[in-house]
């Protein structure tokens, strides 16, 4: 007799409870779900840096700051964020692989958009920076479609033209700043015709080299401006320190010329002054005034004389018993 087929006894597995969903329960439910999409799809945190540009069905609502907001859910309002109080930039010429305390740069160069051509027919490598803000969100997110090509093509443009009009020294050298302060202003224009929605605020220009070629000799004609430039200065600085010294002792010679002249003037205002009340005085008496004149002269002549002898030209006052053997004295002969 065969072995019977030994059969395993599968062990039973134990029985679910049944799950009935009830009505209210599923109401209760669906409510959560569609109040947790109306509380998600209807407000929107606007940051401080941020304008928050409100579409309906697409079409162009409002713009709301900074701020919590209510739009209509469920998609049938959207809110598009753009940065608005944050300054952003574009770099020509080169690119930044790493901003901050040291900043990095790429090894790679970018000659289609540095390379530009000056007044004088010289190719020149200008790398720039051009800053620009948000002013219009709703102009930013919907009247150009491709912005930042835009951008950089507008500014290469008017870069291109400003460097265009000037030489290559004067692109190196003084004009530097005229290019950068005319070419925010032409920039400003442009994107403002264009409806672009933004403003630059500032353009630096940062190396301005001339092809490899000739970099050697124009740093010899830098060096050369830059001495120039430094004598100038130091040219200027030894005008700034004679001229004045000159002038102080020019006002000093003048003081001492007019203190002179109005002395010598109130001399000769003494000495009129004198003469007319002698002349007065002589017109009263004129042999009184003569004599007296005449003494005051002889009191002036021999007044550090001493021992003087007095005779007139005929001798008429000689006394011939005057004592020859006394000591001589000086004689003086006068004309009556």
């Amino acid at each position: 007799m065969a072995d019977p087929v030994f059969t395993p006894m599968m062990p039973r597995m134990p029985k679910l409870p049944k799950i009935s969903l009830k009505g209210p329960v599923i109401f209760i439910v669906v409510a959560a779900i569609a109040v947790i999409l109306f509380l998600s799809t209807s407000f929107i945190i606007v940051d401080q840096t941020e304008n928050a540009v409100i579409t309906t069905f697409g079409k162009y609502t409002k713009t709301l700051g900074a701020g919590l907001h209510y739009k209509l859910p469920f998609g049938i309002q959207k809110a598009f964020l753009v940065q608005t109080k944050v300054i952003q930039s574009e770099s020509f010429g080169f690119r930044t692989l790493k901003a901050g305390k040291v900043t990095q740069y790429s090894d790679k160069t970018f000659p289609d958009e540095s390379t530009m051509l000056t007044g004088d027919l010289n190719i020149v490598d200008v790398q720039w920076i051009i800053q620009y803000k948000i002013v219009d969100p709703k102009a930013w997110l919907f009247d150009v479609a491709d912005r930042n090509n835009t951008i950089r093509d507008i500014s290469q443009s008017v870069l291109s033209r400003l460097v265009g009009d000037r030489t290559i020294l004067g692109v190196i050298g003084p004009d530097r700043q005229t290019i950068q302060d005319k070419a925010v202003v032409l920039m400003n224009q442009i994107f403002s015709k264009y409806g672009l929605g933004i403003q630059i605020t500032q353009v630096q220009l940062q190396n301005i080299v001339p092809p490899t070629g000739v970099q050697a000799a124009f740093e010899d004609v830098n060096k050369a401006i830059q001495d120039m430039n430094r004598l100038i200065n130091e040219g200027r600085e030894a005008y700034n320190m004679e001229i004045p010294k000159a002038k102080g002792q020019a006002d000093q010679t003048l003081e001492i010329a007019q203190g002179y002249a109005t002395e010598r003037v109130n001399m000769a205002k003494g000495d009129v002054a004198r003469f007319v009340s002698v002349l007065d005085e002589y017109r009263k008496a004129p042999d009184v005034t003569r004599k007296r004149l005449y003494f005051e002269m002889i009191n002036q002549v021999f007044a550090g004389e001493k021992d003087v002898e007095l005779i007139d030209k005929n001798f008429s006052n000689f006394l011939p018993l005057k004592n020859l053997s006394t000591t001589p004295s000086t004689t003086k002969e006068t004309a009556q």
